[in-house]
């Protein structure tokens, strides 16, 4: 086994435990609203292609990794400080919606990734990678047309003064443990933990 691939794979399912939560998040805060049906389903794709790359990990001998998990489950608990934070401006909503798009990047580049390698690797030919690229590819392109919208509300001045500040120092500072949080999911490798 490669372990470079067993860690990128690790890497990616901690990912996908960060959107799952987020996506579970905005379909249970907009309930009954365009964005929670919206959320919910993606989430149902979400979870469908979190469920083949769990496989794909176990088959190689892999599996996920629990403390890269546990890391990214307490950075997306952590995000719902600030994304829970309404404000008339949607700033939360709109950046959850970046932070998805992101992540569903990272996942168009490891299904183009995957895909490169399976030639030389026997256990990564069985997955259709074209039908996961674009997947990835159309989900990409529905949150980058809501994560716009949003942008129109959240990223234009206050009718009340004309000046906006974009983070206030309690978002500033929710930021900054999110990023800190996502640093340390992904720079945290099994060597150094006993899982």
């Amino acid at each position: 086994m490669s372990d470079s691939l067993g860690v990128y794979l690790q890497d990616h399912l901690a990912g996908s435990v960060h959107a799952v939560g987020l996506l579970e998040f905005m379909r249970d805060e907009h309930s009954g609203e365009g964005l929670g049906e919206f959320a919910a389903g993606l989430l149902g794709e979400i979870e469908a292609d979190r469920e083949v790359l769990q496989a794909l990990a176990e088959r190689i001998g892999s599996g996920s990794s629990s403390s890269k998990e546990l890391g990214a489950w307490f950075g997306e608990r952590a995000s719902r400080l600030k994304l829970h934070h309404h404000t008339p401006d949607g700033l939360g909503t709109f950046e959850a919606l970046e932070f998805l798009g992101l992540g569903i990047g990272g996942k168009l580049a490891l299904w183009s990734a995957l895909a490169a390698a399976a030639p030389r690797d026997v256990r990564l030919q069985t997955i259709d990678y074209d039908h996961f690229i674009a997947r990835a590819q159309a989900q990409l392109d529905q949150v980058e047309e809501r994560r716009l919208t949003a942008a129109r509300s959240a990223l234009v001045p206050s009718s009340s003064n004309g000046k906006k500040c974009l983070l206030s120092p309690w978002q500033s500072t929710s930021t900054a443990i999110l990023v800190v949080l996502a640093a340390a999911v992904f720079f945290v490798r099994p060597s150094k933990l006993k899982e």
